[in-house]
């Protein structure tokens, strides 16, 4: 195979990781080749195992979640975790959501980062303050049970007054037509709010809730700048999502 060839698949592959999808037409236009050359590229690359095609581009590849971790298995929640803290600078502010998902953002926002961060997740603020030196400043607001996020107006009025480099929250679902959704409607508010306060929008989302539009509309998804899922969502849903813009981004 021409050297010219292994340099351009190779960069191919560093395209679907970076990006989370890419498709046949900018790759073609990237390396100045024909759709049929980069065509045959991309079923070389899946043959190797490095990459899945799609119709009209390619993913990053699934793999089996088979990852150890001092002799654990790596969670879904933990890969998603890890992937939107790689995301965050240190001296930023951001802010982190109630649920399962912002949880393990936090536990990976470990010195040296030097942070403040807002949230109305007592979870989060709990290990955060119990872990870390960084500044917590939290909301106020009624607690709900289920994640023990906290909502209403003393909520929504703290965060008006407030900004933050990126705001970091797990939806319930997201569509590339449904939009960003969540089922309780007293989270979906806040979520709105969010959106206004952040430079960037990260949204958390578990790859079986991809596809899925849940009872609260939120926003467009073109209105959020990062998508994180696992690795394990539909093919068919996340090249939607891809065709809207939005950056995707698989752990």
């Amino acid at each position: 195979m021409p050297v010219l060839t292994a340099e351009r698949r190779a960069t191919i592959v560093e395209m679907v990781v970076q990006k989370g999808a890419v498709r046949v037409s900018e790759l073609a236009t990237r390396f100045d080749v024909d759709v049929s050359t980069i065509r045959r590229d991309l079923q070389a690359l899946e043959n190797q195992e490095r990459l899945q095609r799609v119709h009209g581009g390619a993913l990053p590849i699934k793999k089996a979640p088979s990852e150890r971790a001092g002799g654990a298995a790596v969670t879904q929640e933990a890969r998603i975790g890890r992937a939107a803290a790689k995301m965050v600078g240190d001296g930023e502010t951001i802010f982190l959501g109630p649920g399962q998902l912002p949880l393990e953002v936090a536990r990976c926002l470990s010195e040296p980062l030097k942070l403040t961060i807002i949230t109305n997740g007592l979870d989060a603020a709990h290990w955060i303050t119990a872990n870390t030196a960084h500044t917590v400043i939290v909301t106020g607001g009624q607690v709900e049970a289920g994640d023990r996020g906290l909502v209403g107006q003393l909520t929504r009025t703290a965060l008006s007054t407030l900004r933050a480099d990126r705001v970091i929250l797990e939806l319930d679902g997201i569509s590339a037509v449904g939009g960003l959704t969540n089922d309780d409607l007293a989270q979906a508010e806040i979520a709105q709010v969010l959106f206004e306060i952040g430079s960037e929008v990260i949204v958390l989302v578990p790859a079986e809730r991809v596809g899925r539009v849940a009872a609260a509309y939120i926003a467009a998804v073109s209105e959020a700048d990062v998508v994180v899922t696992g690795r394990e969502a539909p093919s068919p849903f996340l090249w939607d999502l891809s065709e809207t813009g939005v950056r995707v981004v698989l752990a």
